[in-house]
């Protein structure tokens, strides 16, 4: 009966002791003095003085040597000091977390695409948001747009940057930037003699698509440019990725449209034209997208950057 009571009375101690009383022991370490570390955090000497003595009662020994010179731990003080350091840095790394978390600093974000990250805005904008938020999980995934979609409605991805709109009642968006349509093309082609190339120039090509994204808005895009079907050129669509698009094209089996985010990986026999029409380049819109309900803190941050590095343009007065 004597060792169960004596493990309820160890269990009520341990219980018993506050994270105040931690603090002011260490210090009372730190300072030498009870006096000298009451002053410092402006409790009074007394309540000082006794929240130690609580904690010595508590642990069942006393911590610190006292003298008229002041105050040094005893052996079991330093075994306790130690202790106490360790549990208030855990505190306040709890805390820290706690508070970084719901500010975005840290926690797990997860950003979904189906463009090329070898240079341009978005992988200059993720750099930035990992270079801000270091402590931040940052994941990518690249996958076809209906999956991404996919994603975005059950959670697994947070956001989705891609060309064109998302269209879905439940989905937000918001306009970040454009990029021009390029047309790749072997180096030795007629064509890349030119510094840019116009869509009529097209119109006896054969042009090589990717079927997966963002296929259907270059293909859609080539149909806009040269309406009547006879001035339009051969379309080849493959089921290959876009870097396999490219290797075909370096090949000679044709030429492709590509957006300047995918002219950063360089490719051997291969070069890129601008394509305009009467009216100058031709561009495409990104967007990012994200479920209205998702309370993700680095969401909020992420979403936060984008308006500040791609501020929608003010309208004019009257529209």
């Amino acid at each position: 009966m004597a060792e169960i009571s004596n493990r309820y009375d160890h269990r009520h101690a341990a219980k018993a002791v506050d994270l105040q009383q931690l603090r002011l022991t260490v210090a009372a370490s730190d300072y030498g003095s009870f006096r000298r570390a009451a002053e410092a955090l402006s409790i009074k000497h007394t309540a000082f003085s006794r929240a130690i003595g609580q904690l010595e009662y508590l642990v069942g020994t006393s911590l610190f040597e006292r003298s008229s010179g002041g105050i040094k731990p005893t052996l079991a003080g330093r075994a306790v000091l130690r202790i106490a350091r360790l549990i208030l840095e855990q505190v306040d790394m709890l805390v820290d977390a706690g508070r970084s978390g719901s500010r975005g600093d840290t926690g797990h974000l997860v950003i979904g695409f189906f463009t090329s990250m070898s240079t341009g805005n978005l992988r200059a904008t993720i750099a930035e948001l990992k270079k801000l938020l270091p402590r931040l999980e940052l994941v990518t995934m690249e996958r076809s747009r209906f999956r991404l979609i996919t994603a975005l409605r059950n959670g697994t991805a947070d956001v989705v940057v891609s060309p064109g709109r998302i269209p879905s009642k439940d989905i937000k968006s918001l306009l970040l930037w454009s990029e021009r349509i390029l047309i790749s093309l072997p180096q030795d082609h007629c064509l890349a003699s030119r510094e840019i190339v116009y869509w009529t120039d097209l119109r006896n090509e054969n042009i090589l698509l990717s079927k997966y994204d963002p296929g259907p808005e270059l293909e859609d895009l080539l149909i806009s440019k040269l309406v009547l079907p006879d001035d339009r050129p051969r379309v080849e669509r493959h089921d290959v990725s876009r870097g396999i698009i490219k290797s075909l094209t370096s090949m000679g089996m044709g030429l492709s449209l590509v957006m300047e985010s995918d002219i950063g990986a360089s490719f051997a026999g291969l070069v890129y034209r601008e394509l305009q029409d009467g009216a100058g380049p031709s561009r495409v819109d990104f967007h990012a997208h994200w479920r209205d309900d998702n309370e993700n803190p680095a969401l909020k941050r992420f979403l936060s950057l984008l308006a500040e590095r791609y501020p929608s343009p003010t309208p004019a007065l009257g529209e």
